[in-house]
């Protein structure tokens, strides 16, 4: 009978993702000398972004420079520390997890915060994804305000009303490329539309050229985009965790999962009155703290 091999380590909190939510569940949690290991895999959502906004105090920050700046500051607790390595597998284990690495280490953890975020499925459009995170994007908080009076573009039929509503006092000139698609029920929208698919992306001058299958172009400075999205780990299916329709992990107001122990954060859940997660650093940082909190909560019910 073959048995799992004997945990070689073992933390109080398992932390897994290293971006804005992870950083803040760790430093949360070792602010009350708490064991944590935080587990970074080096992939981040926001990885093509040059810089980033609508964050206070790191307006204009490169992503980089702020995780490199949080993981400076993690290193004065010592009860704190970051392996940069995946984990491959987290499963229940008695009261508490085992966390299998991609190494073959095996770390036992009494509560595990998931903060691996989600990865952007984009339409299959040539050059869209080279673009994307530079002049497409899908927030206009995070990326409108730099293409101030110039001619913006919004792709899909879904979400135009809403995301030409955010765009119109930021915007010189807005056009919707709706692919022939039809707007949502009882949507209006009183803006140019071209019905032509986009064939391929691709930079011209200080914006984009969009190849159309009419045979005609069109010329934005910026284009946005709603990508599908999907979890970036496949640990809310190994763990068995409700999910809303948004395919994102259900969470409470305190970051609680649907199994006890299991604490999430960041672009990878939300709440069940959200239609989506809300991508923003703030927002992933907050989520990270209160599931940080949560998480010694649950430590003190042991």
């Amino acid at each position: 009978m073959m048995t799992s091999p004997a945990p070689r380590h073992h933390t109080d909190i398992a932390v897994i993702g290293g971006g804005p939510a992870g950083l803040q569940a760790a430093l949360t949690a070792g602010r009350v000398r708490r064991q944590v290991t935080l587990f970074d895999d080096g992939t981040y959502r926001n990885a093509t972004v040059s810089h980033m906004h609508n964050v206070l105090t790191h307006d204009g920050t490169p992503p980089a420079d702020f995780r490199a700046a949080a993981r400076r500051e993690l290193t004065a607790y010592d009860t704190v520390s970051v392996r940069e390595e995946r984990v491959e597998t987290v499963e229940r284990d008695g009261t508490g997890f085992r966390l299998t690495t991609a190494s073959g280490d095996v770390v036992s953890a009494y509560a595990v915060v998931l903060a691996t975020g989600v990865r952007d499925e984009l339409p299959p459009v040539p050059g869209l994804q080279e673009v994307w995170g530079d002049l497409a994007a899908q927030c206009p908080f995070c990326h409108g305000f730099e293409f101030a009076g110039q001619r913006i573009g919004i792709l899909g039929a879904a979400a135009a009303p809403h995301l030409s509503a955010l765009l119109a006092p930021v915007a010189g000139e807005l056009v919707v490329l709706d692919e022939g698609q039809a707007l949502p029920e009882g949507a209006s929208l009183d803006v140019p539309r071209v019905s032509a698919r986009v064939t391929a992306v691709e930079r011209h001058g200080d914006g984009l050229r969009l190849a159309l299958d009419d045979g005609s172009t069109e010329d934005v400075a910026v284009l946005f985009v709603v990508p599908t999205l999907h979890q970036s780990a496949p640990f809310a299916d190994q763990l068995g965790l409700e999910r809303n329709p948004s395919g994102a992990v259900r969470v409470d107001e305190f970051g609680r999962t649907s199994l006890p122990g299991v604490l999430a954060g960041g672009d990878l859940a939300h709440l069940p009155a959200y239609p989506m997660p809300m991508a923003s650093v703030v927002q992933a940082s907050a989520a990270g703290q209160i599931a940080g909190n949560s998480a010694i909560a649950h430590l003190l019910t042991r």
